[in-house]
């Protein structure tokens, strides 16, 4: 480990584990019974340690690994002159101790580690983003907020020729920005035209620059897309509603710059343990 890399703040009982080479009791340790995909790391240094598709259920009460990351642990002998100890390559923090021939796995290894030697990083998915308006910003995110696969959401306006316009400048001056809301979300796990079709299940699109009783070009229903695909997905879904007898209004236009709304707009209704006024959900589709 280089000389002025700086160590992590330790608790008195991470001390205890890592520097003076205790034990945290079986069954107590946080990451036992993890199972998300991600890495483990290193708590005193934060170097990479070992990868979740290497960890297995041992039923020991603490952490099991079959390997590491390569030249990621380092073996010394205990001093109960028996087992085999593991510390952190970079650091030489205390993790836990090595265990051969037992036959757990086809690798025939078990990393004992206490989970108090441990941060976990979890594998963040691959994300793409959306950007909808359908009305006040508050009943979007709601709803498409709730939706499986949605990582986050973000209120803010878009459309218009005013940078890092204000709530108050959007409401009360011609800036042609929409109330909308920025989805990030997981395409794995939840596509670009479901999303687009809860935003049509859950607002009037047939309204002209309002949306109930909240009345003005910023409440106009539209969609915001960023690439061809999404494009594609918006008219042909735009169509279908109008096969049905919708007469849509929803503007399909491409994205400018989204500036995120003041604070105290993001999760509004969440924050307010209450639900929109002016969304509810009607299928379409």
């Amino acid at each position: 480990m280089a000389k002025d890399q700086q160590y992590n703040k330790l608790t008195t009982e991470e001390e205890q584990v890592i520097i003076h080479k205790g034990t945290e009791m079986p069954w107590t340790g946080k990451y036992t019974d993890q199972k998300e995909d991600g890495t483990y790391t290193c708590k005193r240094c934060s170097a990479p340690l070992y990868r979740s598709g290497d960890k297995f259920d041992s039923n020991c009460g603490w952490p099991s690994f079959d390997d590491e990351i390569p030249g990621a642990v380092k073996r010394l002998p205990d001093a109960d002159g028996r087992r085999t100890e593991i510390v952190c390559t970079n650091c030489d923090g205390h993790l836990g101790h090595v265990f051969l021939g037992e036959g757990y796995t086809s690798k025939d290894t078990r990393h004992c580690v206490n989970s108090i030697s441990l941060t976990f990083e979890p594998l963040m998915p691959s994300t793409a983003k959306a950007i909808f308006a359908s009305g006040c910003f508050w009943g979007t995110e709601y709803h498409l907020q709730k939706l499986p696969g949605v990582i986050s959401t973000t209120v803010g306006y878009i459309g218009g020729d005013k940078d890092n316009p204000t709530y108050k400048e959007v409401c009360n001056t011609n800036t042609g920005h929409a109330e909308a809301v920025e989805v990030i979300y997981d395409p794995a796990k939840v596509s670009f035209e479901e999303l687009a079709i809860l935003f049509f299940e859950t607002h009037d699109p047939t309204q002209v620059n309002r949306q109930g009783p909240d009345i003005g070009s910023q409440y106009r229903s539209g969609i915001f897309y960023l690439d061809n695909k999404q494009k594609a997905v918006a008219g042909k879904l735009v169509g279908i509603l109008k096969e049905k007898g919708y007469a849509v209004a929803t503007e399909i236009t491409s994205a400018s710059t989204f500036w995120p709304a003041e604070n105290y707009h993001q999760d509004y209704y969440d924050n307010k343990g209450s639900t929109p006024y002016c969304h509810f959900y009607q299928k379409k589709f």
